[in-house]
């Protein structure tokens, strides 16, 4: 799709849109961090604060996550890429 060649309003509007996407996709990828690193990590529920063990396998598991999110995205980008650039 060419932006370039779209009025000021729609190109403003396709914007917000990418915004709320971009949004509503980071929203639910860190729900799913805490929905996964809480439940795997968590088993005791005798203190307000987490324990030391449980803190450091949420912090692992929380970088794991993140690393492979990053890497994920890294390969469509790479993917994406190499559609769009001719050989």
């Amino acid at each position: 799709m060419e932006v370039a060649g779209m009025a000021e309003e729609d190109q403003q509007r396709i914007a917000g849109m990418i915004d709320a996407l971009q949004a509503r996709d980071s929203l639910r990828m860190y729900n799913a961090l805490v929905e996964r690193c809480f439940g795997h990590c968590v088993d005791s529920f005798r203190r307000k604060t987490l324990e030391k063990q449980e803190e450091t396998c949420v912090k692992r598991c929380a970088e794991k996550f993140l690393k492979h999110a990053m890497r994920v995205s890294m390969r469509f980008q790479e993917l994406n890429y190499d559609k769009v650039t001719p050989d």
